[in-house]
């Protein structure tokens, strides 16, 4: 199963005291059934166990799209595109 996913990170956001040895840092990815603004994947600061328990927010750096699957992940579709695939046609047809 594979997918291409583009997505951005947003440097001003990044919590400079997470990064490992001043260059490196842990984020985790999330990709949605449902798509928001063209998106469908979450980036965002990688949280330990304690600051999940603590409750801690998460602090997100970016976002951005599946752009290719193999059928594992859905494709993010711009809302007007997914609102004219739906809209019921009103064309007669000659057949």
């Amino acid at each position: 199963m594979a997918s291409i996913i583009n997505h951005y990170i947003d440097l001003t956001k990044v919590d400079k005291s997470r990064l490992k040895d001043g260059k490196i840092l842990q984020i985790t990815t999330v990709v949605d059934d449902t798509t928001k603004y063209g998106n469908n994947v979450g980036t965002y600061e990688s949280m330990s166990k304690d600051e999940k328990d603590a409750g801690k927010k998460r602090n997100y750096v970016g976002n951005g799209k599946v752009v290719w699957t193999d059928g594992s992940i859905t494709v993010a579709e711009k809302e007007d595109a997914q609102k004219k695939a739906t809209a019921p046609a009103t064309e007669d047809l000659p057949f």
